[in-house]
């Protein structure tokens, strides 16, 4: 062979090793977010009362994070700051979207999916959404959803190749899919209007009608009737692109297998986005009955089928040791959330928040630290870690993964814990983490080392105790507990520890008022 053509065939093979390598450097990756899990809800966490083996099993052969958190309680904020990582505190309209409200994040946004897709891989999003849809409302405009037309911008606009969506949260209306842009099997003979207020004086609600409700409403979610469950806000029509509160997880799992096995050949990034645990929680009826916690815990058992299908789909495509899973929940648990489902009554000896207090809408522990989870068998070293991890972190440590650059404007409060996540020997995960509640009152929490800090802008606090009814009550504009002697947050040591309280209030500050924290 002459020389010339020799180096050429030696360049050709170099380059094609090369371009291998880097594409097994590159694992799938799976995001599964939970809805209001909480801590001690399954059995890898110390959950007594039910058995949750397919998560179990993410955590024999992976990373279990005994400091696992989201960036805030409530699931709009942290399903903002995961995709963006951004604190949603830094923007507005992050509270938890009303059914019609517009795209919170815009185009031209940073975000996980856009960082993973310009390194090469197909994303999606499947499941629930509760981030808005359509444009920003104008003086000609109403902005919002367009349910009968196109549905832009949307995830397909800030780095999602393909979307299949619960477009809000399952409490509030319209009970459709969307598919992309637009709602699937919406008949354009039967549009779909959606409104704040009763469309007619005759219109079927949970309080006109409520003899006829399968599940009773315990507050709030009393507007429209749909699948014998009333909900929070107004719909008509659309009636055979209508879905059964039973089969969501049926679907997101169908869905989600589609869209593995299209993709198996490339990278890809999937945002597996469950429904389960939120309310209503209505799981399919194969899953009714299987624990003794009512449907709550039923649902947590249909959860687990999700997982255990996903991780079945991966080993039966030759997946698994090229995926990256991390399981997480949106933020801590709840069990009066505006229905009744005997969610209180059963409880039993479960403690949904674990060891912790709080739980849904507090900074509380409870309502941010959740179960958090990593597997990638050919990387990750089963083990437990006690390192501080946050959903916000993603954006970053996914990119730097993917040999992917993050801008200095961009995912402002996203660090790069890709090792701690991996769990390598020596890796340390973030130094502090803010929390916060839904994002109007002024109430956050501050983390840093064994120390917590809580500030209440309004003094005061939601949902410290979850076993009990949602309650508002009464603490002072701050308190301080140290972690390492009180997980639990029972004793506030603020006089004891002045400059401690001091520093931690000036950090907290600072945070906000730069406007990063990367």
């Amino acid at each position: 062979m002459p020389l010339n053509r020799f180096r050429y065939f030696l360049f050709s093979c170099l380059t094609l090793m090369a371009a291998t390598l880097v594409a097994q450097d590159k694992p799938n990756v799976i995001v599964i977010m939970a809805d209001d899990l909480g801590y001690g809800d399954v059995s890898c966490y110390g959950a007594t009362e039910l058995e949750t083996p397919n998560i179990d099993r993410l955590a024999a052969e992976g990373q279990r994070f005994t400091s696992g958190y989201c960036s805030a309680s409530t699931c709009t904020p942290t399903r903002y700051s995961m995709l963006t990582g951004n604190y949603a505190f830094r923007t507005k309209r992050t509270g938890i979207a009303p059914p019609s409200a517009p795209a919170i994040i815009k185009p031209g946004v940073e975000t996980v999916a856009s960082l993973l897709q310009k390194a090469g891989y197909k994303t999606a999003v499947i499941g629930k959404w509760h981030l808005g849809l359509g444009k920003e409302s104008t003086k000609s405009d109403p902005g919002g959803p367009d349910w009968n037309g196109e549905l832009n911008p949307g995830p397909l606009e800030i780095g999602f190749d393909h979307c299949f969506l619960l477009p809000t949260t399952n409490d509030r209306v319209p009970q459709v899919y969307v598919e992309d842009h637009r709602v699937l099997n919406l008949d354009p003979k039967d549009p779909l209007w959606v409104g704040r207020k009763k469309p007619s004086a005759d219109h079927p609600t949970g309080i006109t009608h409520r003899s006829t409700l399968k599940m009773d409403w315990s507050h709030g979610h009393n507007a429209t009737i749909h699948n014998g469950i009333s909900r929070i806000g107004f719909y008509t029509g659309g009636h055979a692109a209508r879905f059964r509160d039973e089969d969501l997880a049926d679907k997101w799992v169908e869905k989600s297998n589609e869209f593995m096995e299209a993709n198996q050949d490339n990278p890809f990034f999937l945002f597996f986005s469950s429904h389960d645990i939120h309310v209503p929680r209505i799981p399919h009826e194969r899953f009714q009955g299987k624990t003794e916690l009512g449907f709550r815990g039923d649902a947590i058992i249909q959860l687990d089928w999700c997982v255990g299908e996903i991780m079945k789909t991966l080993d039966r495509l030759k997946l698994t040791d090229k995926t990256l899973v991390v399981f997480c929940s949106d933020n801590g648990p709840v069990l009066d959330d505006g229905y009744a489902d005997g969610a209180i009554e059963k409880i039993g000896k479960h403690r949904a928040g674990g060891p912790f207090t709080g739980g849904k809408y507090s900074v509380y522990e409870g309502g941010t630290r959740t179960p958090f989870i990593t597997r990638w068998p050919t990387r990750i070293k089963p083990g437990v870690s006690d390192e501080m991890v946050c959903t916000i972190d993603l954006p970053s440590s996914l990119a730097a993964l993917a040999g992917q650059k993050v801008e200095d404007k961009d995912c402002v409060d996203s660090h790069n814990v890709i090792d701690a996540l991996l769990g390598k020997p020596g890796a340390t995960g973030r130094d502090h983490l803010v929390q916060q509640d839904n994002g109007a009152s002024g109430t956050y929490g501050l983390r840093e080392g064994d120390w917590k800090l809580q500030r209440y802008g309004k003094k005061r606090a939601r949902n410290i105790v979850v076993e009990a009814k949602l309650a508002n009550t009464a603490v002072d504009e701050f308190q301080l507990f140290n972690l390492a002697k009180d997980p639990g947050e029972k004793e506030n040591v603020l006089k004891e520890n002045p400059e401690v309280a001091k520093k931690m209030k000036a950090k907290l500050n600072q945070i906000i008022e730069d406007g990063r924290s990367r």
